[in-house]
Formats: structure tokens, C-alpha cells, sequence
């Protein structure tokens, strides 16, 4: 693109790839050319290693955009060096936006890096991308399994010694184990670069560079690829709702309000001490558009869980009265967020139309996926989350009272197109690991995690399960150590993890679990309304009317229960909770399961374990007459 077009259009708002422009880029000769927006800025230098950091090399403005074109013996990859920018006198040394490649932790420099030339090897992934997933971009639901470990790389695993292992060691032995245990894709917790490691991730500083704490830009592209290698999708938490203030950051970046909102009443999130990005400014809606095209081209990213939307759609959103000002109409929505979304969404579809973008939204907002609305793939279901935790945590005898949160969600189950979360936020800051959320001794615990789990992958919807969940990691959380794997080394802990694992098999394999999820003709109640028994039976179908009928039993006592079958036949009972290979009690149905009739058309009688959860299957082949 040529540098006046790439101007013009970076200032009017539609340079979506404003990333090939801004930065810093190696020119033919040997030379770079740089490009900083500031345009309140009396004036800019490039500093860095080079010249001792000081003010003297003058950058031109070039209508609110500055640029020079340099060349020293020192640029060259991994070179540092940032940009002065003077307004009123005060010299402010600020890391570049559209860095590709920065300083960590307590070093804020960016750094030179070229990352063109990595060799990719992932076109038959794709290929499968493309084929499966580019229906989103017609708004229909991906007839697929999707089942998400999301991760947190800095803690998932470390070396001996308490180090972080880098981008390559984690993709070789990550790779291996998401796939050993049933994923499809993995979540990964922000990677782009942030000056604080108790932040998560969540407060970045360089948008366009992954962080530097576990390699280069071209190690993180091996991650990629050998995700890929293995037929395991990547999606990557993306934050456009808030940037902290670190000094060297996008805070007020040249000498005031830029790339946040100018007035009182939108700038800043109080609560988490954070600036908020106007996004209705063009040149801000640029920066963020081209950063999720960045990822997308350059990282081959599969899909972005957009962080805290519902943040930026309410303009009283963690605000007391008097700390707003709504719309003129009184209205508390964020028109600007609004076309934001819709136009971020809308460049995805018809550049990246294989690409999930999946909305971490908590309110009854209407049309996040659906509609008109705002055109986002996917929608975390944070009701379902919070109902179904508030009904398992509970003690047996009073979950007669709470029976409704966990068929509630049937109700708009096909509203939006769902992914049922049990994420990070879900296992930190005294909310307990999932397994000691669950209610009762310790063995019991186990049980109703398995059945909860069990409840969980039967349910409509695509899955998502945090990091530790898996192997019923007992201690919270804690970013700054690795996940506790030696508690594999327990009988039941390592029994818990191969009944995920072999659930998370029975759900990749039953396409009646994922076929019509974005249609309620995949779901039906067998009986939804058994209160006092504390359990729950329905069927899920596959397209051509194949079926699986469930039973969750969350009350501690055995049941026996004659279910009706929609034909005549022999039935098999294809998993079961309390298997003791998976350190249940062995309260099993054996064999298989001929139908009876009681009345009530063709029914099998089956035992419900305690705390357990059943599956049963048409036996095909052995048909009665």
C-alpha cells in the first residue's frame, strides 16, 4: 500500500492492516523506517542502544503521524529502542504501539524483529479451518466438536528449576498432551506483551508482540505450528476494553488522552485502575482492528475470546451514579462500542471468515451472535457457569430448591451460540479449584465433579475447561507457580484425569453431542422435573436421528429408573461416572438392555450411581423383533 494511501486511510478509520505502515520496517537498502502516532506532540525522536537513548534524532511530522527513515550499524534484530515524545517541555520515552517484538517484566524497550521468513507447515489445517468454520461468516453454528483447554503459559508447566519453559518446550509437550486428552482446540490466556506478571496478561503494553518471556515472535509461530501439526486450533484472549498506565505504555502517549477516551465519564475503569480505548476514534479503531488481522495473518490464530465486552457495551459499567453520563434519550448502552464491534466483526467475516471471535459477555445484551447484533461467533454462556456452580456447590438436601439452575439454561440454550466456560476466573480469589467447590467428603467430591463434567459435555454447547480442572487440581490457581502435576501421583486424582479424558472421547466421538448444537431439534427432556431425586434425563440427536439418552444423578444415593426409548430394541450403556477405572464405586449396568413395556411404550431399566452420570446407546445390529 502505498504510504500516502496507508496514511490517509489510517487516518479515516479503514486501514485495517495499519501494521504494515506503523512500526518499524527494514527498507531494501539496509535502512529502517519508523512511524509513531502522536499527534498532540510538539515533537519526536528515535532513541535507543544506537545513539545512548538521547534526543537527537529528530523524527518529521507528517500530519499527526512521524517518520524518519535511519540506518546504523546496530539495527538489527533484537536492537532496542523507543520513542521521546515532547509536549511542553516534558520528554516522555514511550515503547512503539506496533512493535513486534518487546522487553519484558522490568525492562520496556521494544526491540527490531523481522518476523517474516518462518517456514509454515499447517496448510492442511487450514484446509479443515476453512471447510468447517467458514460457515460463522453466515452465521451458522460449525457442525463440529469444539472442546477448549484454555492455559495459561506461564504456569501450565515449568522447568526443574521454577523457570519458565519456552514457546518451543511448551508446544512439543503441550501439543502432545491436549491431544492425548481429547481437546480440539486450546485458549490461551494473553500473550501479548504485559509489563506485569499478576495481571495475567489482562494489562498489556505491546499489542502486535508476544511476549518475550518464553521466546521470539518466531518461537511463538512454532507454537502455532505445531498446535496445528497435531490438528489442535488456537485462540488466543484478546483485551480491546482497557491498557494500564504504565509509563512507557499507551498511556496518555503524547502528553494526554490518545488512545483512551478524552472525557471524565468513559476513561478509565476505577476498579481495575485502567485507562479505556476510544473506539470511536479512528486511528484507535485502526490500531485495534489491525491487531486482530495482525494475529490472524501473521500467527495464523484460529480464533480471538474477545476479554470483558460487557465493560465496553454499558457506559455504567463498574460506575456509581454521578460517574456516567447516559445517552440523551437516558439509555446506559455505548453506541460507539456498538458500531465498534460490529464493524471489527464485519472486517473478520469477509477478510477471515474461518476465524471464531468469541465474546466474553455476562449481561442479557440481545444479538451477540445472532441477528443484527453485534456478529461475534461464539458467546461464553456466564449464566449456565454461574447457575450450575451455585446448584453443585450446594448440599444434596437443598438442591430440590435450586433444581431450575440447571435446567434454566434450556430455556434460551439456542438465543446465542454458546460456549460453556469453566475458566480461570472460576478457580482464583477463594472461589476454590472445581473439585473442592463440590459439596461433601472427599470422595464425594469427586463423584459430583465427575457428574458435573458429565452434565457439562452433554449439555448444548461448545466446551471450555481451565487448565488443572482436568486431573482435579485441589489448590486454587496460582499464576506464579506451575500446576500441581504431581497430584497425578494419587490414585484418585490420577483415575479423575482419564475419566476426562475418556469423556472428553465419548463426547469427540457421539456427534449427537455437537451436531445440531445451534438447534434445539438436537435436545429433548425425557423428564426435567425430578426436584427431590436431584437428577435430570434427556436425549441429545445427531442429524440422522441417532441418539444418546443421559441421566445425572447429583443426590448421593443409588436410583433405579425405567426410562422410556424412543423404538424397541437392545440398548447398551456406553459410560458411566461411577466406573471404578475412574475411582467410582462400580455402580454399572452391565451387559446389555433389552426393552420392556411397562405401559408406557418401550422402556429399559437401568441403576443411576450416586453422584453419577450414565449414557446410554441404541445397540444396532441386535434389534428385537
Amino acid at each position: 500500500m502505498a504510504d500516502n494511501l496507508a496514511l490517509y486511510l489510517f487516518k479515516q478509520g479503514t486501514n485495517n492492516r495499519a501494521y504494515e505502515y506503523m512500526g518499524a520496517h527494514k527498507n531494501e537498502d539496509g535502512s529502517y523506517t519508523f512511524r509513531v502516532w502522536a499527534p498532540n506532540a510538539h515533537a519526536v525522536y528515535l532513541c535507543g542502544d544506537f545513539n545512548g537513548w538521547k534526543a537527537d534524532i529528530p523524527m518529521t511530522d507528517i500530519g499527526g503521524v512521524w517518520e524518519i527513515e535511519y540506518s546504523h550499524p546496530e539495527l538489527a534484530d533484537g536492537a532496542r529502542y523507543k520513542y521521546i515524545i515532547e509536549r511542553d517541555g516534558v520528554m516522555r520515552y514511550k515503547a512503539d504501539p506496533y512493535g513486534y517484538y518487546a522487553e519484558t517484566l522490568a525492562n520496556t524497550a521494544s526491540r527490531i524483529f523481522d518476523i517474516e521468513g518462518f517456514k509454515w507447515k499447517d496448510r492442511s489445517y487450514l484446509k479443515y479451518r476453512k471447510e468447517k468454520f467458514s460457515c460463522l461468516a453466515k452465521n451458522e453454528t460449525p457442525e463440529v466438536p469444539m472442546n477448549i483447554y484454555e492455559v495459561h503459559l506461564g504456569s501450565w508447566q515449568r522447568d526443574d528449576n521454577g523457570d519458565y519453559l519456552n514457546y518451543r518446550e511448551l508446544a512439543d509437550r503441550l501439543s502432545a498432551y491436549v491431544k492425548r486428552m481429547g481437546y480440539t482446540h486450546i485458549e490461551l490466556m494473553p500473550v501479548a506483551e504485559h509489563p506485569f506478571d499478576g495481571s495475567w496478561g489482562y494489562q498489556g503494553c505491546g499489542y502486535y508482540a508476544p511476549t518475550s518471556r518464553f521466546g521470539t515472535p518466531h518461537d511463538f509461530m512454532y507454537f502455532v505450528n505445531k498446535m496445528h501439526s497435531v490438528g489442535i486450533g488456537v485462540i488466543m484472549d484478546w483485551v480491546p476494553a482497557h491498557f494500564p498506565k504504565d509509563a512507557h505504555g499507551l498511556y496518555e502517549f503524547d502528553g494526554g488522552p490518545l488512545y483512551e477516551y478524552q472525557g471524565w465519564d468513559r476513561k478509565e475503569h476505577k476498579q481495575w485502575g485502567t485507562r479505556c480505548f476510544d473506539v470511536a476514534r479512528n486511528e484507535v479503531s485502526c490500531f485495534l482492528i489491525s491487531n486482530v488481522m495482525f494475529w490472524a495473518e501473521k500467527y495464523h490464530i484460529d480464533g480471538f475470546r474477545v476479554d470483558a465486552v460487557s465493560s465496553m457495551l454499558y457506559l455504567d459499567y463498574g460506575r456509581d451514579a454521578g460517574e456516567w453520563s447516559p445517552n440523551p434519550d437516558g439509555s446506559n448502552l455505548n453506541i460507539q462500542t456498538i458500531a465498534f464491534f460490529k464493524k471489527l466483526n464485519g472486517e473478520m467475516k469477509g477478510n477471515y471468515p474461518d476465524i471464531m471471535m468469541i465474546a466474553e459477555e455476562a449481561t442479557s445484551y440481545h444479538g451477540i451472535t445472532h441477528g443484527d447484533g453485534l456478529g461475534f461467533s461464539f458467546k461464553w454462556n456466564m449464566g449456565w457457569m454461574n447457575d450450575t456452580l451455585k446448584y453443585a456447590e450446594a448440599d444434596p438436601i437443598y438442591r430440590k430448591d435450586l433444581h431450575t439452575k440447571m435446567n434454566f439454561s434450556l430455556m434460551y440454550a439456542y438465543k446465542e451460540r454458546y460456549i460453556l466456560p469453566i475458566s480461570h476466573d472460576e478457580v482464583v480469589h477463594g472461589k476454590k479449584s472445581l473439585v473442592d467447590k463440590m459439596t461433601g467428603n472427599y470422595h464425594n467430591k469427586f463423584a459430583t465433579a465427575r457428574t458435573y463434567l458429565g452434565y457439562m459435555m452433554t449439555h448444548p454447547g461448545k466446551k471450555l475447561l481451565f487448565m488443572g480442572c482436568e486431573f482435579a487440581q485441589f489448590r486454587e490457581w496460582d499464576y506464579e507457580n506451575s500446576l500441581e502435576w504431581f497430584m497425578l501421583d494419587y490414585d484418585m486424582h490420577a483415575r479423575y484425569q482419564r475419566y476426562v479424558s475418556e469423556l472428553n472421547a465419548l463426547y469427540l466421538n457421539e456427534k449427537a453431542l455437537w451436531q445440531q448444537d445451534g438447534s434445539p431439534l438436537g435436545f429433548e427432556w425425557i423428564d426435567a422435573d425430578r426436584n427431590n431425586d436431584n437428577t435430570y434425563l434427556y436425549r441429545r440427536y445427531a442429524k440422522d436421528g441417532s441418539y444418546l439418552t443421559v441421566v445425572t444423578n447429583f443426590a448421593p444415593v443409588e436410583r433405579e429408573y425405567v426410562i422410556p426409548v424412543k423404538e424397541k430394541g437392545v440398548y447398551s450403556e456406553i459410560f458411566n461416572s461411577d466406573n471404578t477405572n475412574y475411582g467410582g464405586g462400580g455402580c454399572i449396568n452391565y451387559g446389555l438392555l433389552s426393552t420392556v413395556d411397562y405401559g408406557l411404550g418401550p422402556c429399559i431399566k437401568i441403576k443411576i450411581p450416586p453422584s453419577g452420570f450414565t449414557v446410554i446407546k441404541k445397540f444396532e445390529g441386535n434389534d428385537e423383533e
